[in-house]
């Protein structure tokens, strides 16, 4: 989830995608449909790893950030899914 903010901040979005589970994964974006995000900071609410299920996993989290001068918060509770050593984002829970 970390390297996921990181990744958003930095505006890697090969990496995005990259751990971006494919069954769910979005196309990539033309840059010229982007808008201009800053990020300020991400907030890591809980976790939630099941024994029973080892290659799944839910974070609950929320990142604030601005838009062109407007502060946002994104409150999400994402599902993540472990294949081989990888771990994937499938999708998430606004709240």
């Amino acid at each position: 989830m970390r390297s996921r903010y990181v990744a958003y901040t930095l505006e890697c979005e090969d990496y995005i995608l990259a751990t971006w589970h494919p069954s769910t994964r979005p196309a990539p974006q033309d840059a010229a449909d982007k808008v201009k995000t800053k990020w300020l900071g991400l907030e890591v609410k809980r976790h939630e790893y099941n024994l029973q299920e080892p290659d799944r996993a839910v974070v609950e989290f929320v990142a604030r950030y601005k838009v062109g001068g407007r502060a946002y918060r994104l409150h999400e509770v994402s599902r993540f899914v472990r294949e081989g050593e990888q771990w994937f984002y499938v999708d998430g829970d606004i709240r």
